[in-house]
């Protein structure tokens, strides 16, 4: 008689052992004190990823199946927009080659400080009113076309990014697109890092884009409450 028990464990969905699933409960749970404990942007990441190792032991499943399908390890968030401006490339290029300009019109940064014609500091918004931090070098610089940089070690958030500018065609301006990565810290959700900026990254960048292009061809950005926000 040929035995079933083979059959069982090829056509069902890999449960987690009573050992695995109390690891899970009991380690999710401590990583959840643990993180609001710390009141900080890494603790609520730590919160985070606690609530979901309580979650996958509390619904019997695989913490490993689940981290497969759920948890995208040091996966980058990528995000490419393109915008038309009614400007020259110069004018667009010169403005933003500027860091200290970015967050006139990128409300997710909270300021951006030059030290010298390489490196940077930038400081951007996050939850929990905590901010992030890194420090980011310029890798190529071709004037009135192109811009690229990147984070140095020990940033909060490893991100990089390049905007190119490039003339539109029909005598209509510029065309300005910007890809920016974010690599998230500690192999994070990506709907969590999503967070940091307020909204889904797409949404985020493409608003800001807006803004950009109200800046430069207005002189203004329209805000919600409906007054003007010039440039400083």
């Amino acid at each position: 008689m040929t035995s079933t028990s083979g059959d069982k464990s090829s056509t069902n969905q890999p449960e987690a052992s009573e050992v695995e699933r109390w690891a899970s409960l009991i380690g999710g749970g401590a990583m959840v004190l643990m993180g609001l404990r710390q009141g900080s942007l890494r603790g609520a990441l730590t919160a985070l990823a606690g609530g979901g190792l309580v979650y996958q032991g509390a619904t019997k499943q695989s913490t490993i199946q689940k981290a497969q399908e759920a948890i995208g390890l040091n996966q980058p968030i990528k995000v490419e927009k393109t915008v038309t401006i009614n400007k020259s490339a110069e004018e667009l290029y010169r403005f933003w080659h500027d860091f200290e300009n970015l967050p006139t019109f990128m409300k997710h940064l909270k300021s951006v400080k030059v030290y010298d014609e390489k490196r940077s500091h930038w400081i951007a918004n996050a939850p929990l009113d905590n901010t992030v931090e890194w420090d980011a070098d310029i890798l190529e610089d071709r004037e009135n076309e192109f811009i690229s940089w990147a984070s140095v070690e020990g940033a909060d958030v490893d991100n990089s990014g390049f905007v190119r500018f490039k003339k539109a065609p029909g005598d209509r301006g510029t065309e300005v697109k910007v890809v920016l990565e974010y690599n998230p810290p500690g192999g994070a959700l990506t709907a969590t890092i999503a967070k940091l900026f307020g909204e889904e990254p797409e949404q985020q960048i493409g608003d800001e884009l807006r803004r950009f292009k109200m800046l430069m061809e207005a002189g203004e950005i329209a805000t919600t409450e409906g007054q003007p926000s010039g440039r400083s």
